[in-house]
C-alpha cells in the first residue's frame, strides 16, 4: 500500500512528500481509513509508530482552510510534543495554508491570545492546562471544532489531567468526531473512551513491542551498587561517537551524572522537567545537531519526543515496570535503523527484570 491508494487529495500527498515519508506504516494504514470515513476512534500505539502521521492526515485532508476558527483541538501531555506534533501538522498542511497554533504553559499568556483575536487558527494543539486556562477566559471558542484529538491519552491522564479534559470535551459539539491515541490501554482510558465516543467507535491495537523490539539489541549488566558508575563508563568509552540517551529516575540522579560525566571529558547535557521550556528546547536542539552526543535524562524524554538517531540507550538501573522500559529502548533501532538498549542493575532489581523479560520475550542478552 502507498499514501496514494488512501483516497488522499493532491494537497495532501504533497505535504506528506515533504516529510519524505515513503509508505504508511502499520497505525497509519489502519487508522486514516477509518478516520476518513467519519469514525470514532481508540487506537494503541506508541511513540515511534508513525501516530501523529495516523491522525494528522485525515485531519490535514478534511479541514476547510476558508473557515475561519478552530476546527480540530489536539490534546497532548506536555509541551514538548505540542510542538512536534504541531511541527507535523504544518508541515503536513503547507500546499493547503493551514495555520496550527501551539498553546501550552511556560509561553506568554498573551502570544497566545493575541492569535486567537485573529481568528485563523483552524487547528489547535495544547496541553490541557493552558486550553483549559484559554477557555476559561473567553478566548479561545471550541464551538466550531469539527475533530477533537486526545494524544497519549493514558499520560495525560497519568499527569492528573482528567477533570481538564472532560471540561474542554464539553465545551465542544456533540456531533465532532473524536480520536483517542494512547500507548496502553487501561481501565481509566477505556472508561474515557466509552463516556465521549460514539458507540460504534473502532479500535485498533498496535502492539507497542512490534515496531522497536526486531530493530534493537537488548542487554543488561547485573553489578554491585559501586558498580554502576564503572559500568556506565565503560560502556561510553566503548561507544564514543554514538548519539546515546542515559536514562535515569530522578532529576537529581540525572544532574549528578551529567556534571560527572563532564569531568570525565565527555559532552554531555541533562534533560528533566525542572528546566524551563527554552532551555529544554535549546538542550533538545543541540542534542539533535550534534553539538554533543550524550544526552542524561528522566523519563519526560522516554515518550513524546522525536530523536530518529539515537544509537545507544542506556538505563542506568532497570526502570521499575515493562512500559517505561519498551518506551525507554523505543528512543533507539527506529526508522529503519538498528540501535542498542543497555540496562545496568543491581541484585536488588531483579524482580523489574522478570516483569521486563516477560514482555519482551526474552529477547536479552544477561551478562553478570
Amino acid at each position: 500500500m502507498s499514501f496514494k491508494d488512501l483516497s488522499l487529495s493532491r494537497e495532501v500527498l504533497a505535504g506528506i512528500e515533504f516529510l519524505g515519508y515513503e509508505t504508511p506504516t502499520p497505525i497509519q494504514r489502519e487508522a486514516i481509513p477509518q478516520v476518513l470515513s467519519g469514525k470514532d476512534l481508540i487506537a494503541q500505539a506508541q511513540t515511534g509508530t508513525g501516530k501523529t502521521a495516523a491522525f494528522g492526515i485525515p485531519l490535514v485532508e478534511r479541514i476547510n482552510p476558508s473557515i475561519k476558527g478552530v476546527q480540530a483541538l489536539i490534546l497532548v501531555p506536555t509541551r514538548e510534543l505540542a510542538l512536534q506534533v504541531s511541527e507535523e501538522l504544518r508541515k503536513l498542511g503547507k500546499v493547503k495554508k493551514l495555520f496550527v497554533l501551539t498553546v501550552y504553559g511556560g509561553k506568554p499568556l498573551q502570544k497566545h491570545i493575541d492569535f486567537l483575536k485573529k481568528g485563523l487558527n483552524s487547528i489547535v494543539v495544547g496541553t490541557p492546562g493552558r486550553v483549559k486556562d484559554l477557555l476559561g477566559r473567553g478566548y479561545l471558542k471550541l464551538h466550531k471544532v469539527r475533530y477533537l484529538v486526545l494524544d497519549e491519552a493514558d499520560r495525560m491522564l497519568e499527569m492528573g489531567f482528567i477533570e481538564d479534559i472532560e471540561e474542554i470535551i464539553s465545551a465542544t459539539p456533540k456531533d465532532r468526531q473524536t480520536l483517542l491515541f494512547s500507548a496502553t490501554f487501561n481501565r481509566v482510558v477505556t472508561n474515557l473512551a466509552e463516556k465521549f465516543l460514539k458507540e460504534d467507535y473502532g479500535i485498533i491495537k498496535i502492539k507497542p513491542e512490534d515496531p522497536t523490539l526486531e530493530s534493537i539489541t537488548q542487554k543488561v549488566y547485573q553489578t554491585s551498587e559501586k558498580g554502576l558508575w564503572e559500568k556506565l563508563i565503560r560502556l561510553l568509552q566503548a561507544a564514543p561517537d554514538s548519539k546515546t540517551i542515559i536514562f535515569t529516575h530522578t532529576k537529581r540522579e540525572a544532574e549528578s551524572l551529567s556534571v560527572g560525566l563532564r569531568e570525565q571529558g565527555f559532552k554531555v547535557e541533562a534533560l528533566h522537567g525542572d528546566y524551563p521550556q527554552k532551555k529544554r528546547e535549546t538542550i533538545l536542539r543541540k542534542f539533535r545537531e550534534g553539538v554533543f552526543y550524550i544526552l542524561v535524562a528522566t523519563d519526560v524524554a522516554s515518550r513524546g519526543l522525536d530523536i530518529r538517531d539515537v544509537e545507544l540507550v542506556i538505563n542506568y538501573r532497570l526502570p521499575k515496570d515493562s512500559d517505561s522500559y519498551i518506551h525507554r529502548i523505543g528512543r533507539t533501532g527506529r526508522a529503519g535503523r538498528k540501535g542498542t538498549a543497555i540496562s545496568i542493575m543491581t541484585d536488588s532489581e531483579r524482580r523489574y527484570l522478570s516483569t521486563i523479560l516477560k514482555r519482551v520475550k526474552n529477547r536479552v542478552e544477561i551478562y553478570r
